[in-house]
Formats: C-alpha cells, structure tokens, sequence
C-alpha cells in the first residue's frame, strides 16, 4: 500500500513538471510570407511574360508587358502637341522676319524723304507769301503736307521698333502655360506606357505568376506574385502560461527539420487570445488560451525557410 501511494505521489510529481512552463518548452509555429503581388494598373492583353515560377529577381528585372498600341499613339500625340506648342511660344518671343523689318525700314526712308522734301517746300512756300508772289493757302497747304509727313514718320518708326519686338506679355505667358500643359501630357503619355512594361519593385523569388502570354489581365489584377527574403517571418503561438515571457524584441530559439538552430526576434505578439474555448475563464481553462506570435530572422536565412513548414520555437 505504501509502494502504491509512494507511485501515485511521484507520478503527480513528474505530471506538474511537465505542465510546468520551464526554460526548455516548445513552441510550435510556421513560416509564413509576406508576397509582393504585382500588377499592372491598366488592363491589356499580356504580350510577354518574363519570368517563370521558381526564377530569382533583382530590382529592375522585367516581369511582364501588356500591349501598348493604345499608349504609344497617345504618346505621340502628345509629343506632337508639343512640338506645336513650342514653336508657338518661340514664335511669340520673335519679331518679325528680317524681311518685314526690312521692308518698313524702306517706308520709314521714303517718309522722310517726302518730310524733307515738304519741309523744303514750305520754307520756299514761306518766302514767296513774305513778297506776295503766292497766296496764304498754297502756305497752308504746305504746312499741312510737313506735319502729315512727320505723322507718316512717327508712324514707321513705331511700326519699326513693334516689329523688333516679341508679342505682348500676357500672350507670351500664355502661351508658355499652353507649353507646360502640353509637357504634362507628354509626362502622362510617358508613365501611361511605362506602366505596361513592368518591372520588378524587389529582389527575390517568383513565388507564382497568374496569367500567361496571351491573356486578358484586368487592371490592378496581380500577373506575378514575388516572395523577398526579408518578408519570411515565423508564427507560432505562445500558450497563456508562457505568455510573461515573450516580449517584442526578445531573442528565442528557432528548429525545423532538418535545419540547423537559428536565432529570431520577436516582432509581434497579440493582445487578444487565438483560441479562446467555450466555457468560463478558470485555472483549468486559462492553459488552453494561446495567442499569435511572429518572430523575424536575418534576411540570410530567412531565404531557408519556406511559407508553411513547421518550426519550433524555444527561449534561449
């Protein structure tokens, strides 16, 4: 009896230790990833696919193009409204051609050439009304032929210095306006075309693509899906016992089959159970509560990992 009892006490013995939360316990988890799922913000046809599941890549790599038909006449368009635009606002800044100058400068010359003539003319004319040989009106008339060749010169000479000018200020601006907007639209054109060929936003592996050369790829539809190492973490939960003793930013212990033993850090822990069971919070329930945890390793090894296998976690 005595042999029985002494069992029973050391077998309850060993069942505390076990349940207890010691240095050594065992988490289990898995690997998970974060993928970059790319896609193209327009729809289109899928005319090249550049990479095949399983590939690495770097930044910069192409992945896939849709048709771009549409974009590259856009773009055209474009870049001959600006053309236009250009030479409008050049024009503007302009004077005249050398050979419109050229010919206001011969009327400005036959103008003075009438103004001398007339002004000779009325001191002549002014000389002959002082001894009475012509009358007062042939006088008159003179001085009108002087003052209206001395309008026709002023006139010239502004006509002269408009024509060495440029257009006016407010058409100038406008016009650089009209230019600036045709160089957004070329800009647009541009990112429109470019957003068909698209490239690589991060280094890693082609995890999967889902389209294929020939398809129809809706816009904003993922074409390939891209798995960067950094974005390997590990989840595992921590039972309610053990939860005092995972902080975010603590060091633990990471296995899985067939891999050596790495070192992680926590980087999330929950505020709220995963599993919470059906029945009212006790000191028997609470060892059933888990909650979510995430670790993360260097980037050289979280290319080891792979999303879904299995690790264990324990403290160091």
């Amino acid at each position: 009896m005595r042999l029985t009892r002494a069992v029973v006490v050391l077998g309850g013995i060993c069942f505390l230790a076990a349940c207890s939360p010691g240095k050594e316990s065992k988490l289990h988890g898995y690997a998970e990833g974060e993928f970059v799922r790319v896609a193209a913000p327009f729809a289109g046809q899928m005319t090249v696919l550049a990479v095949q599941r399983g590939a690495n890549v770097k930044t910069g790599d192409a992945l896939f193009a849709l048709e771009q038909e549409s974009e590259k006449a856009a773009r055209l368009e474009a870049e001959a409204r600006l053309k236009s635009s250009e030479s409008q606002f050049n024009n503007l800044q302009k004077g005249k051609r050398p050979s419109e100058v050229a010919a206001i400068q011969a009327q400005l010359a036959q103008a003075q050439a009438s103004l001398k003539l007339s002004r000779q003319q009325l001191t002549r004319d002014q000389d002959l009304v002082a001894k009475n040989f012509i009358s007062q009106q042939r006088l008159d008339e003179a001085r009108a032929a002087v003052a209206r060749d001395e309008a026709r010169v002023g006139e010239l000479i502004a006509q002269l210095q408009t024509a060495r000018l440029g257009a006016r200020t407010d058409e100038i601006e406008a016009a650089r306006s009209a230019m600036k907007a045709a160089q957004a639209a070329v800009a647009q054109a541009q990112w429109r075309l470019d957003q068909k060929s698209i490239k690589s936003p991060v280094t890693g592996l082609v995890h999967d693509t889902l389209y294929v050369a020939g398809e129809w790829a809706p816009a904003g539809s993922p074409v390939v899906s891209l798995l960067p190492p950094a974005n390997i973490k590990l989840r595992f939960f921590i039972p309610e016992p053990l939860l005092a003793r995972f902080k975010v930013g603590q060091r633990v212990q990471v296995t899985c089959d067939g891999c050596a033993k790495f070192t992680a850090n926590v980087s999330y822990v929950s505020a709220q159970a995963e599993y919470t069971p059906p029945v009212i919070y006790s000191n028997q329930a609470r060892a059933k509560l888990v909650y979510l945890a995430e670790a993360r390793v260097a980037p050289e090894d979280a290319a080891k990992f792979h999303p879904g296998q299995p690790i264990d976690i324990t403290l160091p």
